[in-house]
């Protein structure tokens, strides 16, 4: 071979470096779509593709680099990262398998968003983008039940120890994951608001609209993310204070205050809500509504019996679901907006309503109870279609929020 000169071997060197050039934003875009100048990033998440039939709802919620509300639930061998066995923590009531269900289907189904990719759960990723800091889930037992498939999920790659617990039903507990010095806590607040419970005595529900619940709110300066999911006890007979003053109430007639429903005084909650957790700057998840699936009476032989996913042509999203997530929605985009040019803190919606509401195998239904059949079908029988099986559909709202995690962590490299 002949002898090259620098200028020869510049001239060959010249053509690689501009493809490497070329290389570097292909690479980027591949693998980092979408990415914006500000933590909080204000991109679009479309409205589900089954409004209802009345009315036009403008919806912008914001998502980072991933539309994670429209999609389709397909067929996955791979099944589940854990099982009834592996587990320790799934509460009695959810631990469907161990309690006799006989059909295994719908455990291999996986969420396939329409225009990207949703990575299965890496428990060993969570960790590590938590390290050193508080997970707490505030809300009702849905919250509950989204925090117990975390954990179980975590339990693959480290072990949780329990270092608290109070109140009746594991109301109040909190884990540690020492691996990473990882806290997650679970704290009862079904309105996020303050609010007093119904009793015999009172049957009704009292809410404060203005407030932000103390069981939760007195912990804030060392929690560094909270995940929000409520809905459900909405629905109950309440009267809502506002202040001094009631503002009405919803189911109760007995008491002389104007009818108002719930759809409203449910987006004042989360606007009470975000705003203490925006001040203090806060890491926010909010997890939307998660339907119900009964079909006719709730202790019906087959009041969610179906054993496998609605497809899309099958249920629309309308309705109270619809309506409930809405408000939801519009509260976190409105609490971005206040905030927009903050660097501070993350916010952002879980949007599980319509991929929730397509699982109508997912539920206990009667094997909230260990083996409800032993004795022979039973005319009536109680049924849970609200809370879900563990492993089961609740697990994908914990991919996604992990998603969204990573997503979040990218602007902090």
């Amino acid at each position: 071979m002949g002898h090259q000169t620098p200028k020869d071997f510049r001239r060959k060197l010249l053509p690689y470096a501009l493809y490497a050039l070329l290389f570097i934003p292909i690479f980027r875009l591949y693998f980092f779509p979408n990415p914006t100048s500000t933590t909080i990033a204000v991109d679009r998440l479309l409205a589900p593709k089954t409004p209802p039939p009345t009315g036009d709802v403008e919806e912008e919620s914001r998502t980072i680099g991933c539309d994670y509300t429209n999609g389709k639930w397909v067929h996955d061998e791979m099944g589940p990262l854990y099982n009834a066995t592996s587990c320790g923590t799934i509460k009695d009531g959810q631990n469907c398998a161990s309690h006799g269900r006989p059909d295994m289907g719908y455990l291999y189904w996986r969420w396939k968003p329409n225009k990207c990719h949703l990575p299965r759960f890496d428990p060993r990723t969570f960790l590590q983008l938590t390290r050193d800091r508080h997970v707490a889930f505030v809300g009702d037992s849905i919250a509950r039940n989204q925090l117990e498939s975390l954990l179980c999920l975590l339990a693959t790659a480290s072990v949780p120890n329990l270092i608290y617990t109070n109140g009746e039903d594991n109301k109040f507990r909190k884990w540690h994951f020492a691996s990473h010095n990882v806290n997650i806590s679970v704290y009862w607040s079904p309105f996020l608001v303050k609010g007093i419970e119904k009793s015999e005595k009172t049957p009704y529900n009292r809410l404060y609209l203005d407030s932000v619940n103390d069981v939760w709110a007195k912990d804030l300066d060392e929690i560094d993310m909270v995940v929000l999911s409520i809905g459900h006890w909405y629905l109950h007979p309440a009267v809502f204070y506002y202040g001094d003053s009631v503002l009405g109430c919803h189911s109760c007639n007995d008491k002389n205050h104007t009818e108002v429903g719930f759809y409203d005084v449910y987006g004042m909650a989360f606007n009470t809500t975000l705003k203490v957790l925006v001040n203090r700057g806060i890491d926010v998840i909010v997890t939307t509504f998660s339907p119900a699936h009964f079909e006719g009476d709730w202790d019906s032989l087959d009041a969610c019996s179906k054993t496998k996913p609605f497809e899309e042509t099958e249920k629309n999203l309308e309705g109270m679901d619809y309506e409930m997530r809405k408000q939801e929605i519009e509260q976190v985009i409105s609490a971005k907006k206040s905030v927009e040019k903050s660097i501070n803190f993350h916010l952002e919606a879980l949007d599980v309503t319509k991929l929730a509401l397509m699982r109508p195998d997912g539920h206990p239904g009667p094997y909230m109870y260990p083996l409800p059949f032993a004795n022979g079908k039973r005319e009536r029988v109680p049924n849970d279609c609200v809370h879900w099986c563990l492993p089961g559909p609740v697990d994908t709202w914990n991919d996604i929020m992990l998603d969204i995690m990573k997503r979040w962590n990218l602007y902090k490299s």
